[in-house]
């Protein structure tokens, strides 16, 4: 099985930034926790700041992998072309969230991404990345 993990802007700073919200984790060190728990798993992982780097890797991976996790961080509340990305793409999407986006800023409550996602996952910490591994299994 393939899945492709996307992370969107900021989330480069997991572990350093705003702790009390994400942890003291780096997502790196997460992910080689995930990919030792999930062995049989080929796990690609992709962070960029940057929205059209993120469709690009959309594309790449919307038509030969098992499942995409995707944080568009805050693209998710913005964009509408990874809206479309993911909607475009046959290869199924769930969007996860680090923190309850709910509990935050009221522009945090809108998604352009969940409407085209399999499902949205928020707030379990990254564990969210694991839930998300489990619905593709």
């Amino acid at each position: 099985m393939k899945i492709a993990i996307l992370n969107g802007p900021n989330l480069n700073l997991l572990g350093k930034r705003e702790p009390e919200i994400y942890g003291n984790l780096t997502f790196e060190a997460y992910l080689s926790d995930l990919k030792s728990k999930f062995p049989e798993i080929s796990f690609t992982y992709f962070q960029s700041n940057i929205e059209g780097e993120l469709i690009d890797q959309l594309h790449a991976y919307g038509f030969s992998y098992d499942g995409i996790i995707l944080n568009a961080g805050a693209y998710t509340h913005t964009s509408i072309g990874i809206g479309d990305a993911v909607k475009g793409i046959t290869t199924p999407v769930i969007e996860v969230h680090i923190s309850n986006t709910f509990s935050r800023e009221e522009f945090r409550h809108q998604s352009y991404i969940s409407p085209n996602a399999k499902g949205v996952i928020i707030g379990f910490g990254l564990q969210s990345y694991e839930l998300a591994i489990q619905s593709f299994l």
